[in-house]
């Protein structure tokens, strides 16, 4: 948990909201396409963390996606909405 006004220094463990809700439209490995919003990354691990986290095939979208407490808030439910709103603030058209 983060302390207000700051960063996470980490992800929270089961959480993985930055890998399911926004859209991703840079080539993944496993979705040469890249990803729809809603939709789990095939880079996803079961403990919810990212196995090309720190590579270079990972989308240049997913290293500028700071945590910030706004985003990530207290709980993981908590991320999903707020990136859920953001990308359909964000959505082209």
């Amino acid at each position: 948990m983060s302390v207000a006004g700051t960063a996470p220094s980490t992800c929270r463990p089961g959480c993985g909201a930055c890998c399911i809700a926004p859209s991703i439209t840079s080539p993944i490995p496993g979705m040469p396409d890249g990803k729809p919003a809603g939709v789990p990354c095939a880079q996803l691990l079961p403990d919810m963390r990212c196995a090309i986290f720190g590579q270079p095939t990972r989308p240049a979208f997913c290293g500028g996606l700071r945590a910030s407490p706004d985003m990530c808030g207290t709980t993981r439910d908590h991320a999903l909405v707020w990136l859920e709103k953001l990308e359909r603030l964000t959505r082209p058209g």
